[in-house]
């Protein structure tokens, strides 16, 4: 398969010495612009005849067109290229002036300012309730302006009458898969429900995917559009990457709009300072977003452009259409053409949405909320011809038949299953799904942590799953293992029982993550790498959990284990083993949050805030017992926006309540190691860089993480933007009774605090770079023991 796909996207790399064609239209009215200068280098290739077309040899890579009265456009070298030169005012020539200064236009940013002001007023999320439909087309395809080209440059070089190679493609041949269809296809309609008694519904009414028989669900699910969110360009925190000018008034559907031109401010060339790469249409009654249209460097290479409608006096998302050049497709024919005369043609992505059926207020029933945010209608697109605003075209059909050909007869079927598994940390073969966060970990008592952990999938059967792990550490040199079996009770939520036996070792005072996401799982990873405090655990676990809502989790455990410290501790001199019965309740608020259930069990879609996380845990002195205690945490995670920025924060907290060993009392969290020089450590979810793992222990605390991400984005390196996160975190909490723990450790009981300041994107990569400082009572002299440095990968964010 991998010699076949690398043919039909072959060459895909650089641009020779080749004929080209290009056509300069005019950008409103599209009729040809005649002698229009095309230039490579500083050096004039020609001038464009009576119909705009102009024929000529290059080996550029950019190509520049000026005309009269036009303002200069660049574009990327193609073997065919269509530019729309856009007409310059008396208004535009002025406003060039102040562009060259390299600051925005007071009025602009007024007017922006308002439309910020009033975003949740004009949005539809007002109303008390409201419907629509939208119907959606994304492909990837050769230029229509190219198309002609790419057929006639095959027939005359007769190029695939050639025998190929068994594993070519097996008689389907690029010219069949590119002259008559297109490289991908996948079509969408969808339902949107909003009531502000029930929330947001969202019914995916039908899906087709070219190559796949089976769609990847979270795929599917995926809203990357303009849809009830603030546009980039137009957000407050955003003002620092682009430069905006107010160029005009028109008049659009019968209503006046303001023109905001913007160009982002990475134009480092004066000419270049000029051009603008957008516009944003705003309403002058309401202030509403009525159209953005978004260019990239190079016009043709790419454009966004979202539309918008005005019902029932609320701003609805109405259209929106993109072009995004994705690369270059170079043709060589070694024995007919010279090695310096090659052909290209330029591939893209195009996406088309529409949306329609608008209605407010609607019939608000229960039932039609009822489930998780996203559900699936149908999956086979026998119903997507209703929703269709466009017949498909003959060669949109053939890439159904063609394409899903070649998915069939290269299995990209199971391969897109295992993009999906990854998404929920799984790496799916066939039948089962192996975790990805137990192959490999590190912690100060095992050391590095190897292990394999395998679950029959629903491709077996979709109501049992077994399920086991293996571990071997290399540090303690001890094999870990665990088995276990969920037995579903339906298939259109997530609700099963578990049951489960193990033999393992974890550390101790670990707040419970039960529940958490993979994400969150992931950020947890450093959080042992300075704590060899660790207790060996053995036994087995009955549990039922149950989503009662969409946003609303609940877990019931049984558990009888035998636990043994793995360090020098007593409890009451009483031994370092004991027998513990427990019951573990644990709940799980998110109402925010967006899910879709899929074969495979619930996915998480989009997680938002507020989410609240509890644990009660409960020992009984049945079944051989050796305590009765009772213990409960705490975490609460919210993230919001103001005017000076993003601020998000976790509280969390725990309490136990009567006799426990000390890994059922709870560590600080430290990530940090004394006998280094230099605190460096990975980030955790609710750890502090500064503090020494494994040295305090509570029976009872609080603390506090709060981020605040500044509204100021910068660009160093590359394509990343970047910017700046302030970071304070505290702590503080008691132990009643610590001469019953007979090993070394302190009790953390004044406010430990530590602050911080973190580089998002540092050095335009996809690591966050973190500085943090100890402060307050638990502050030393020695600089080394308050300071640390943090590294986290971006994708985690808060």
């Amino acid at each position: 398969m991998k010699k076949g796909l690398q043919f039909i996207f072959f060459l895909i790399c650089f641009l020779g010495y080749s004929q080209l064609k290009i056509k300069v239209v005019d950008d409103a009215s599209q009729k040809p612009v005649s002698n229009a200068k095309v230039s490579c280098d500083d050096t004039i290739l020609g001038y464009t005849n009576a119909q705009g077309i102009l024929e000529f040899k290059a080996g550029c890579k950019n190509i520049e067109i000026e005309a009269t009265s036009y303002q200069k456009e660049t574009v990327s070298a193609e073997s065919s290229m269509e530019v729309s030169l856009s007409k310059k005012s008396s208004k535009t020539t002025a406003i060039e002036a102040v562009v060259i200064e390299d600051k925005s236009d007071p009025r602009a940013l007024e007017i922006l300012k308002k439309v910020n002001k009033l975003f949740n007023e004009n949005s539809p999320k007002s109303l008390g309730s409201y419907a629509y439909k939208s119907y959606e087309k994304i492909s990837l395809d050769i230029d229509e302006d190219s198309l002609s080209q790419f057929n006639q440059y095959f027939n005359d070089l007769n190029l695939f009458k050639k025998k190929r190679e068994k594993d070519s493609l097996n008689n389907i041949n690029a010219r069949k898969i590119f002259a008559k269809s297109k490289l991908f296809l996948w079509e969408r309609a969808q339902e949107f429900l909003y009531s502000k008694k029930y929330g947001e519904k969202i019914n995916i009414l039908d899906n087709r995917i070219s190559g796949l028989k089976q769609p990847v669900y979270e795929m599917i699910a995926l809203q990357q559009s303009n849809r009830d969110i603030v546009p980039e360009q137009v957000k407050p925190e955003n003002r620092g990457l682009y430069r905006f000018f107010l160029s005009d008034t028109i008049e659009l559907d019968g209503r006046k709009n303001f023109v905001i031109r913007f160009r982002e401010v990475n134009y480092k060339n004066p000419d270049r300072k000029r051009k603008y790469t957008g516009s944003i249409y705003v309403d002058t009654e309401t202030y509403g977003i009525k159209k953005i249209e978004n260019f990239s460097k190079n016009k043709n290479d790419g454009i966004i452009t979202s539309t918008w409608i005005f019902y029932n006096n609320k701003w609805f998302l109405a259209h929106e259409k993109t072009k995004l050049k994705m690369g270059k497709m170079a043709m060589d024919d070694k024995e007919h053409v010279n090695k310096k005369e090659k052909k290209s043609f330029g591939t893209y992505a195009f996406l088309t949405s529409k949306y329609f059926d608008f209605e407010s207020p609607i019939e608000e029933k229960a039932t039609d909320f009822k489930g998780y945010t996203f559900s699936v209608k149908s999956i086979d697109g026998h119903t997507l011809d209703q929703y269709r605003t466009d017949p498909l075209t003959e060669r949109e059909k053939n890439t159904y038949k063609t394409i899903d050909s070649l998915g069939k007869k290269y299995k990209i079927d199971s391969k897109a299953q295992i993009i999906s598994g990854l998404l929920n940390g799984q790496i799916r073969v066939n039948s089962v799904d192996f975790a990805v966060d137990e192959i490999v970990n590190y912690n100060s008592y095992e050391g590095f942590r190897l292990g394999l952990k395998a679950k029959i999938n629903e491709n077996f059967n979709p109501y049992f799953s077994p399920d086991y792990y293996f571990a071997y550490g290399v540090k303690d040199r001890r094999w870990k293992y665990g088995m276990g079996i969920d037995v579903k009770t339906t298939l259109r939520k997530n609700s099963f029982f578990r049951f489960e036996f193990y033999d393992d070792v974890t550390a101790s005072g670990e707040f419970y993550r039960r529940l958490w996401n993979f994400k969150m799982r992931m950020m947890n990873f450093g959080n042992n790498l300075n704590n060899d405090k660790y207790f060996h655990f053995k036994g087995a676990s009955l549990s039922y959990l149950n989503d009662v809502t969409n946003g609303l989790t609940l877990a019931f455990a049984v558990r009888r284990n035998i636990e043994e410290a793995e360090f020098d501790y007593q409890f009451r001199d009483r031994g370092s083993s004991y027998k513990n019965f427990n019951t573990l309740f644990t709940l799980k608020y998110s109402p925010n949050s967006t899910n879709i259930m899929t074969p495979q069990g619930k996915s998480l879609i989009d997680q938002k805030y507020p989410e609240l996380y509890f644990n009660y845990e409960q020992s009984y002195t049945l079944a051989g017992g050796s305590f009765n205690y009772s213990r409960f945490d705490a975490l609460f995670v919210h993230n919001f926006k103001t005017p000076i920025g993003t601020t998000g924060f976790r509280l969390y907290g725990g309490v136990v309540l009567g006799e426990a060993p000390i890994w059922k009392n709870f560590t600080t969290n430290g990530l940090a190691s004394p006998g280094k020089d230099l605190n460096f450590n990975l980030t955790s979810f609710l750890g502090f860089a500064t503090l020494e793992g494994g040295k305090y222990y509570n029976d009872k605390f609080v603390a506090y993480y709060f981020t605040h991400k500044l509204p100021f984005y910068f660009k160093s390196f590359g394509h990343n933007v970047s910017s700046f996160d302030f970071v304070f975190r505290g702590t503080i909490g008691d132990m009643k009774n610590p001469e019953y723990h007979q090993f070394k450790f302190k009790k953390l009981d004044h406010l430990y605090q530590e602050v911080g300041l973190e580089w998002n994107n540092f050095l335009s990569t996809y690591f966050n770079l973190g500085l943090f400082y100890r402060v307050g009572y638990y502050a030393t002299p020695q600089f080394k023991q308050n300071f640390a440095i943090q590294f986290k990968l971006k994708f985690l964010e808060f």
